[in-house]
């Protein structure tokens, strides 16, 4: 067909797998296994329907305000989005724009970067991972169109101290800096202020993990106020109304109780580390997560018959392709008996 010359084609990001079983136990898309905050439930029931048939504040105020609040920066440190993967989308947009230097990224990464890359015609030139699948810092020194890379790095969940992210700054100031930090609330420090520091960084989050809002779409950025007006010139430019009354008047409630937000991270840490431990005893290798989830190979056993095993027990689990992580499946932390069920599970297999 002549018309399909003119297709942009791209090959598309592959969610995670969405069973729709009623006694399944769902460990691989790294959702909260707690609700949101009461208060996200208090503030669906007070809302007022008729404000539906207005448009909603296209500047998101309420909720940027709150976010601000939080993290103890101006409001016009604060872009808001549908979900962090809209943010993302529009950083890369709006940021690298280099059609001769490649941006930076890792090789085992979040794979929404390449598709962004390729859908946006970006160059980007992939930085190997180490042999513990430790970022590098010294890969992204050279010239280049912009960096990014999740902290903790999605699947391996591994974390790069803040030293090692200025280092990276430091050596890149004539570009933009994104550090992803989906995971940031389950261990380590956030680059947040840093970028009091440097006016070329931009840290970007999500409410679908740590405040449990996964089927609301709430991502934000934090960055220098220049960098936060040219996301919203490209937003503007692309869609003024892009969150609903309803997910505004929920997320600020969601990020307004910061004290049931830290109750549940606690939670889910202290539950990581204890499946931490017992897969271990059963062989599994693995580095330390600071993320919600663990990212696991066994020398002994094939990562795809283990995932075959637990999916005919309903219970879910993430395989990645690719040649170095093969052999890995990506763990979410569920709540205690979640992860009893998996244990259990995985124990009478691997003794049979």
């Amino acid at each position: 067909m002549s018309w399909e010359k003119n297709v942009r084609k791209v090959i598309p990001y592959t969610p995670g797998e969405q069973p729709k079983q009623a006694d399944m136990i769902k460990l691989n898309t790294n959702e909260c296994p707690y609700p949101p905050s009461p208060k996200v439930e208090e503030a669906l029931k007070n809302f007022d329907a008729d404000q539906l048939r207005l448009y909603p504040d296209p500047a998101i105020k309420k909720l940027t305000d709150a976010i601000a609040e939080y993290y103890h920066v101006g409001e016009e440190q604060v872009f808001v989005g549908v979900g962090s993967d809209d943010v993302l989308a529009m950083s890369f947009l709006t940021f690298f724009n280099d059609k001769e230097n490649p941006i930076l990224f890792p090789d085992i990464t979040y794979s929404f970067y390449d598709v962004w890359a390729e859908l946006y015609r970006i160059p980007y030139e992939t930085q190997a991972l180490d042999e513990e699948f430790r970022i590098l810092p010294q890969d992204y020194q050279k010239k280049n169109g912009g960096v990014i890379f999740p902290n903790p790095n999605a699947p391996t969940g591994r974390m790069l101290p803040l030293s090692v992210i200025e280092q990276i700054i430091e050596a890149n100031r004539d570009v933009v800096v994104i550090v992803d930090e989906a995971y940031i609330d389950f261990g380590g420090e956030s680059a947040v202020p840093l970028t009091e520091k440097y006016d070329n960084l931009l840290v970007v989050q999500t409410f679908s993990k740590s405040r449990a809002m996964a089927g609301a779409r709430i991502g934000f950025a934090i960055g220098d106020p220049k960098l936060i007006k040219y996301l919203n010139d490209v937003k503007f430019s692309f869609n003024s109304y892009t969150m609903d009354h309803i997910t505004i008047e929920t997320g600020t409630a969601a990020i307004q109780d910061g004290t049931y937000f830290k109750e549940t991270v606690a939670k889910i840490v202290c539950t990581r580390e204890r499946v931490s431990k017992e897969l271990r005893k059963l062989g599994f290798q693995f580095a330390d997560s600071s993320a919600n989830f663990l990212f696991v190979t066994h020398p002994a056993h094939k990562a795809e018959d283990i995932q075959a095993m637990l999916r005919e027990n309903h219970v879910y689990v993430r395989h990645f392709g690719g040649e170095r992580i093969c052999n890995y499946l990506r763990i979410t932390i569920g709540t205690d008996d979640q992860m009893d069920r998996l244990l259990s599970l995985l124990n009478g297999y691997l003794g049979a």
